[in-house]
């Protein structure tokens, strides 16, 4: 029988996830462990299934998720084991403007500027609760938390706060850059494989569901 599968969210090719929740329609089945098995032996070698579990019937992956979170990961020395996991920046960066222009973020709810153009959504309006920059051993990493967002959003805001810390803009532009509502305003968006689906939040009562 024919099977659809419908992801939380879709993202540009190259981006990566270290969590991703997906949901189907079957009739009961009755090994949830072995059909995982079954299936990662049938998938490519860059995803693997952790788990299968039963939830309402009128549950959602993308529509009933409360929150996710993202990363971008940066480097600033060339290394090989991150060719195809983080942007190498050589330029250097002053981090704490980043983070303070990050923490603006917060004060605003509609992105439009950092919306892919022409898209089709019917709102730009995203509530953002997490920007910050931090170092993770030889990582910078900005690390950013909504209930939604558009297409090319993350990119966008990374490449903006890049130019804040290369001395480009200030914080006072990027207030002026979102209050523009113009994409052409904000930064290049950075290449799709220094960004990562970290977290996908779900009300307890589906993941809590017994079926």
């Amino acid at each position: 029988m024919p099977l659809s599968v419908v992801g939380a969210g879709r993202t540009d090719a190259g981006v990566h996830a270290k969590s991703m929740f997906a949901h189907f329609d079957f009739p009961e089945i009755p090994d949830l462990e072995d059909l995982s098995y079954r299936l990662n032996s049938f998938l490519p070698d860059d995803i693997a299934i952790q788990r299968i579990f039963k939830v309402p019937e009128e549950a959602h992956a993308r529509f009933d998720a409360l929150e996710r979170t993202y990363e971008y990961w940066i480097v600033q020395e060339k290394n090989p084991f991150y060719k195809d996991t983080a942007h190498y920046i050589k330029y250097p960066l002053d981090i704490k403007a980043m983070d303070a222009a990050a923490a603006l973020l917060l004060d605003y709810k509609d992105f439009e500027c950092f919306s892919k153009s022409n898209t089709d959504v019917r709102t730009f309006i995203c509530n953002i609760s997490l920007a910050s920059w931090n170092m993770e051993e030889e990582r910078l990493v900005f690390s950013i938390t909504a209930d939604r967002f558009l297409r090319n959003m993350v990119r966008a805001i990374v490449g903006t706060l890049l130019d804040v810390g290369m001395g480009k803009i200030t914080s006072e532009d990027v207030k002026t850059i979102i209050k523009s509502k113009d994409r052409r305003s904000a930064g290049a968006s950075v290449p799709a494989k220094g960004l990562y689906l970290t977290k996908v939040i779900y009300p307890s009562t589906i993941l809590e569901f017994n079926g």
